[in-house]
């Protein structure tokens, strides 16, 4: 399964850089989203969601609502069948419209889905 992780990390005690390795642990592909990184332990990191390189089956979100609200539009345009709202980054009124569009989603941690079988 591809998953693009908005708001990955390098910091190896950052949720997001922990999911990346728990996805690949789990025979996933990760496609790591940050602005200014340009690779995670050797895989080639995307600048932002319109360079996503084709579909991915769910995108995991690591970033404040304050951010998400601002990437909504490139949120919506990304076409997956499901969106996971990782603890902390909550954003209602995007979940609505993403629901609305017929998305998949999710308020959950995807450490906790990966590790109870449930991902």
């Amino acid at each position: 399964m591809k998953v693009a992780i908005l708001g990955a990390s390098d910091k190896p005690d950052r949720y997001s850089y922990k999911a990346f390795k728990m996805l690949q642990d789990h025979g996933h592909t990760p496609v790591p989203i940050h602005p200014k990184l340009t690779s995670i332990e050797g895989v080639a990191v995307v600048s932002s969601l319109k360079e996503l390189p084709g579909p991915v089956d769910t995108l995991t979100i690591y970033v404040s609502p304050e951010i998400s609200s601002g990437a909504e539009s490139d949120i919506l345009a990304v076409k997956t069948k499901r969106i996971i709202f990782n603890p902390g980054t909550e954003n209602p009124p995007l979940e609505a419209k993403l629901r609305e569009a017929g998305a998949q989603v999710l308020n959950a941690c995807t450490l906790v889905l990966l590790q109870t079988n449930q991902f």
